[in-house]
């Protein structure tokens, strides 16, 4: 046998002439990547393979890790479904922020996330309901009831799901926390060191203030929603970060953008950017309401940093490997040979393109990123 007709026996598919940007391994070129047995085989020119397709003029980058959805379909009224979505967005990896609490994470697990053609990892709610109450017409906060957080259950429902609980999330402010205040940001902290994971917190408008919630966060636990506008911006309005917000990213806090629906604006991520302070994850929050805008996607969120002035590379590194480092999964958001099998394939418009923050803002872009493909454990996914 010939060693081409090896190596097509070898390979189940190989996407040809792509830019292959794959900030892991500083790669950002125009080559092949091929696949075989579920995991990236080999990155080079003139591969060969089982299946092979023409990605010239695209770009090939990891499997997109979006660190914020909500994708408990059926089970809580702001789910979406992971497998449209990421055959719309190009996301092979949805990390579900707390949709689910104890009282129903189990449904979770078995009616949505086992089930599912793509990976779906979980933060469990502090709260015992979980996001019970989230649209359009009806709106509570699940902190906003002291009889709702019970951090015995918590940490047994935690414990129980080891395997595949990632972190405790809880969300505070006026319309998540009402009066209950910061208390439940300390109960989930609470249940974040009995079990020893890490904490996803959300922060709406005060109270509790931001810099309450900052204080409190510890080395690898998660701010959402960190550019969000004022109030509890992150910035000065004379430009400058506040200290409280530089203080605990020097001490390891990660910051993670989390756009849905009230909780992203174009002046405090200018003013951010400016000041030199890069998220350390671009995510979406996509949820029922968000993805009908100004969120949309993972690739519209990325799209607004691209527009902003962020390159392309560093673009897909905040939704890739950074996204991966987060949540302690560094076999994700990396191409290199042997990691898992998944890529997306991104197409990259330049135009005149709309977009809108969280307060009504818009802003014109020149830039659009949109799926053109989904390799998940390694084979061609979507399209057919």
């Amino acid at each position: 046998m010939t060693n081409a007709k090896q190596e097509r026996s070898m390979n189940d598919l190989v996407l040809k002439g792509g830019r292959v940007i794959d900030p892991s391994q500083g790669l950002d070129k125009v080559t092949d990547i091929a696949f075989a047995g579920g995991k990236v085989s080999a990155i080079g020119d003139g591969l060969a393979g089982k299946d092979v397709r023409d990605v010239s003029g695209k770009v090939v980058s990891p499997g997109l890790i979006d660190l914020h959805t909500h994708v408990y379909w059926g089970g809580t009224s702001l789910g979406v479904e992971a497998e449209l979505l990421a055959r719309t967005g190009g996301v092979t990896t949805f990390i579900d922020a707390g949709s689910a609490g104890p009282g129903n994470f189990h449904g979770f697990r078995r009616h949505v996330i086992e089930p599912s053609p793509v990976r779906i990892l979980p933060y469990l709610n502090v709260s015992f309901a979980g996001i019970f109450a989230f649209s359009k017409a009806v709106m509570v906060g699940e902190s906003g009831d002291m009889r709702l957080l019970d951090p015995r259950e918590a940490v047994r429902v935690a414990r129980e799901h080891k395997d595949l609980v990632l972190g405790i999330k809880v969300r505070v402010g006026k319309s998540a926390s009402g009066d209950s205040g910061i208390v439940p940001l300390d109960i989930a902290l609470d249940v974040a060191e009995e079990t020893g994971l890490p904490l996803m917190a959300h922060l709406d408008a005060p109270p509790p203030s931001r810099h309450e919630v900052v204080s409190r966060l510890r080395k690898g636990d998660i701010l959402t929603h960190c550019f969000r506008p004022f109030p509890n911006a992150p910035i000065r309005p004379d430009g400058r970060v506040r200290e409280e917000i530089l203080a605990a990213r020097a001490r390891g806090v990660i910051f993670d953008i989390g756009h849905g629906g009230g909780s992203f604006g174009f002046g405090t991520t200018r003013g951010m950017l400016a000041a030199g302070f890069l998220p350390d994850v671009i995510s979406s929050d996509v949820h029922a309401i968000s993805i009908e805008g100004p969120a949309f996607d993972l690739l519209t969120t990325m799209s607004k940093f691209l527009c902003l002035g962020v390159d392309l590379p560093t673009v897909i590194k905040l939704a890739t490997g950074n996204a991966a480092m987060a949540i302690q999964r560094p076999d994700l958001g990396t191409l290199k040979p042997g990691s898992v099998g998944e890529a997306t394939v991104i197409d990259l418009k330049v135009g005149s393109f709309d977009y809108a923050d969280s307060i009504g803002e818009r802003m014109m872009g020149d830039k659009r990123l949109l799926s053109a493909g989904v390799v998940l454990a390694g084979r061609w996914w979507h399209p057919s």
